[in-house]
């Protein structure tokens, strides 16, 4: 469960709530909207590390590398197949 505090309290007592971030995130409003979180940093890394996960396409099964091959791109983006259907990048 975070805790929200107001960005005028956090600036009178910065080091409680510092302490506070390292138990539990500690959401800061301004003007009595949500607008940053205080979190500790191993929360950060942890989920700085999750944004770059990387999977490799050789780790995928039969049943997700069909549904890829099935899918179908949402009308309005077919743009970005530009560079595909032009071979820019293609394997030599």
């Amino acid at each position: 469960m975070a805790s929200t505090v107001t960005a005028a309290a956090v600036s009178k007592n910065f080091g409680a709530y510092q302490d506070a971030a390292v138990r539990e995130p500690v959401i800061i409003t301004k003007n009595g909207r949500p607008r940053t979180v205080l979190i500790a940093y191993e929360d950060y890394l942890r989920l700085a590390k999750r944004d770059r996960r990387v999977d490799l396409t050789t780790t995928l099964g039969d049943e997700d590398l069909a549904g890829i091959e099935a899918s179908t791109m949402e009308p309005g983006l077919d743009h970005l197949n530009v560079e595909l259907l032009n071979d820019k990048h293609a394997a030599d």
